[in-house]
């Protein structure tokens, strides 16, 4: 798998939540499109997830403030732990 692939799975995938809302908006949406979206929504959320939280710790190693939520001062932030990052803690 390339990043070129990875994109165009993010740019297809986009493509059909766009779709598929101008389908609800028109209300033609079938169940199958709503279940669907949401799926999709779900994937874009992640992503941006991901995005915020890599941005983040880009700023964090250039030693800048950041916002962080801690549930103890043992966690990272607590979008990490629920948002689809691939570990905990990966900037210890």
């Amino acid at each position: 798998m390339t990043p070129s692939f990875y994109k165009t799975i993010g740019k297809v995938t986009m493509e059909k939540l766009t779709s598929i809302r101008s389908k609800m908006q028109d209300d033609t949406a079938t169940v199958e499109d709503r279940q669907l979206a949401v799926l999709l929504q779900e994937i874009e959320s992640l992503a941006k997830n991901r995005l915020s939280v890599t941005e983040n710790e880009t700023e964090f190693s250039k030693g800048k403030t950041v916002w962080v939520e801690r549930t103890a001062q043992s966690h990272f932030p607590h979008i990490r732990l629920h948002g689809g990052m691939h570990g905990d803690d990966p900037i210890t």
